[in-house]
């Protein structure tokens, strides 16, 4: 049961296990599915590439400029350096899905 307050979580292992179910794959074969999945998208990002899956979402990078933040702690003022971070952006039919609108 999920407390109030929380949000229903899916870990690594719990999404692997439902992989296999869906496909009939092997624990071990959806596994390494999810592994390779996970490491072609790391290494493209890494290459400031960009991954489409068609009504699901993308997979891209973004830049973030530098910006003065706020230590929590002291107050002091200090320097976030710019970087490239990674971004997901859902696909209208995974939008559809999620807002309740039926699969067709």
């Amino acid at each position: 049961m999920v407390k109030k307050g929380e949000q229903n979580r899916m870990n690594k292992s719990e999404l692997i296990d439902a992989i296999a179910k869906e496909t009939k794959l092997s624990k071990k074969d959806a596994g390494a599915a999810l592994g390779a999945f996970t490491d072609v998208v790391t290494k493209e990002l890494k290459k400031k590439g960009k991954v489409q899956l068609v009504g699901f979402g993308t997979f891209e990078t973004t830049k973030r400029a530098a910006r003065t933040g706020k230590n929590p702690q002291t107050g002091a003022a200090l320097k976030i350096p710019a970087a490239t971070v990674p971004k997901f952006k859902a696909g209208k039919a995974l939008k559809d899905v999620v807002n309740g609108a039926k699969k067709k």
